[in-house]
């Protein structure tokens, strides 16, 4: 597929904007009462509002209106005092009121960006609040209806076509996902449908302005997906380009197991939706007051932080965006780093969070919330290298039966007599019986062959079973050549 992909854009440019829908984190639903929770028995979360029975009247959810201005001002978008909702009509087993409440022509927020690793800049062309529809299910030759997620609150953030290439858009949707994330508005769960994003992909001949025929290919909910679903899509198109046919305007579905996009329906213009003003829902009225005060609240964003690790930690800049990536790293990393006290050096704690720890977290497929090794935990190991109890060897082996016992660092040095010797006497006497069983390297070695330093110094900690004190052996050992070399 990487090798289509070149010989793709070699000649057509890849043209890509994603509309992204993520459903905001509040505990009810946005113009009822009913709870949003995720997994209970199909229908059990429904009312008269949320089933679009006659009669009833919509009541906007403040704390869906207030995660949204967050979203928008996290992206540097305008927030506008005044928004509408509209009717977007359109007729599908699972939309019980044949509507869907949106923002169509007055968003909340229009504008912004994301800025991807390579500096490049994707403009947002808005975010919008709406009510999420239900869920089909189909079993055999029956289908049916689960209403629980009919009246969700979400956002629907919509790029500007900026993206050229499935990798990119897979970059974006994270850093989108992590944003929303660190600012807690949304859980970004992909296999809950939390966050999922709508791809509209088009191809044009290299070097020309003309935007091509767009197809959108609807609800993914993977990143693998998403960039696999956007890399046939290409091919695809391109096929029927250097066939000298049409792309044909569709809405397309991704089939993970055929590897494929499948055709859904003739895609519509906005104008088929006929949308209107709902005549339920006054406009949306915002106070300079309230954005201002939603802006003051916002915390520290995963690329400030990343700086900030950089600047005032002293992180390779691999290492800062690698744990700033995901919220829940970053906030285990700075527990680690508290309950260190300041004895150890960010940067040795970042070493070790991004090699061993993660190693054990993606093998065992931990989550931060239930991993069997918590920040105390880590931060007690740490504690015991610092304190020169166990050697970062011997400290290796500890975090791996850590990770498959549950029990505590100090637990496991004591039953399994792991702590280091440092007592001056014992360590020079292995190194003394390691110097006279090799007088030839000893020799070699005062005649200029200064890498057989590390010679000596594996031969006596592998005789110490990786208990000495390696700056410990170091010393002693220097002190045992001199003296030999002064014979």
């Amino acid at each position: 597929m990487a090798d289509q992909g070149q010989k793709i854009t070699s000649r057509y440019e890849p043209v890509i904007g994603l509309e992204v829908h993520c459903q905001l984190k509040t505990v009810s639903k946005l113009f009822c009462g009913c709870s949003t929770a995720f997994g209970t028995l199909p229908n059990e979360q429904v009312c008269p509002v949320c089933l679009g029975m006659p009669g009833v009247l919509p009541v906007l959810n403040k704390k869906a209106v207030d995660y949204s201005i967050k979203m928008g001002l996290a992206l540097g978008s305008q927030v506008h005092q005044k928004s509408e909702f509209s009717r977007k009509q359109y007729f599908y087993p699972d939309l019980p009121k044949n509507y869907q409440i949106t923002q169509y022509d007055h968003p909340v927020c229009e504008g912004g960006g994301i800025r991807l690793d390579d500096g490049k800049w994707v403009r947002l062309n808005r975010i919008h609040i709406e009510e999420d529809a239900g869920k089909s299910v189909h079993e055999g030759r029956y289908s049916y209806l689960d209403l629980n997620r009919a009246g969700t609150p979400l956002i629907e953030i919509v790029s500007e076509p900026d993206l050229s290439s499935p990798l990119e858009a897979s970059e974006y949707l994270k850093k989108l996902r992590d944003i929303a994330r660190y600012l807690d508005v949304s859980d970004g769960n992909l296999e809950e449908g939390s966050f999922r994003c709508d791809a509209n992909v088009s191809l044009r001949p290299r070097g020309t302005k003309t935007l091509g025929v767009r197809c959108e290919i609807k609800n993914l909910n993977s990143f693998r997906n998403i960039e696999k679903a956007i890399a046939w899509e290409m091919l695809r198109q391109a096929d029927l380009l250097d066939e000298g046919r049409d792309v044909e305007q569709q809405t397309r579905l991704w089939d993970p197991a055929a590897g494929k996009t499948r055709f859904m329906r003739a895609k519509g213009d906005g104008e088929d939706y006929r949308y209107f003003p709902d005549p339920d829902l006054p406009p949306l009225i915002l106070t300079s007051r309230r954005i201002n005060d939603l802006k003051a609240s916002l915390p520290e964003l995963p690329h400030e932080k990343a700086l900030r690790y950089q600047e005032s930690l002293g992180l390779t800049e691999d290492d800062a965006l690698r744990i700033t990536a995901d919220k829940d790293l970053a906030d285990f990393f700075e527990q680690t780093q508290s309950l260190c006290g300041g004895g150890l050096p960010a940067k040795l704690i970042a070493n070790w969070l991004c090699a061993e720890y993660l190693r054990e977290h993606h093998d065992r497929q931990w989550s931060f919330g239930v991993s069997g090794v918590t920040a105390k935990d880590f931060a007690d190991l740490k504690n015991l290298i610092n304190k020169n109890t166990i050697s970062g060897k011997i400290a290796k082996k500890v975090f791996k039966t850590m990770a498959e016992t549950g029990k505590s660092a100090s637990v496991i040095v004591s039953e399994e007599n792991l702590e280091q010797i440092t007592d001056e006497s014992s360590v020079f006497t292995v190194i003394e019986d390691i110097l006279d069983a090799h007088p030839g390297q000893v020799a070699e070695f005062h005649s200029g062959k200064s890498k057989l330093l590390g010679f000596f110094v594996g031969k006596i900690m592998a005789k110490g079973q990786g208990k000495f004190n390696p700056g410990l052996v170091q010393r002693l050992l220097r002190k045992a050549l001199d003296a030999r070399d002064h014979q």
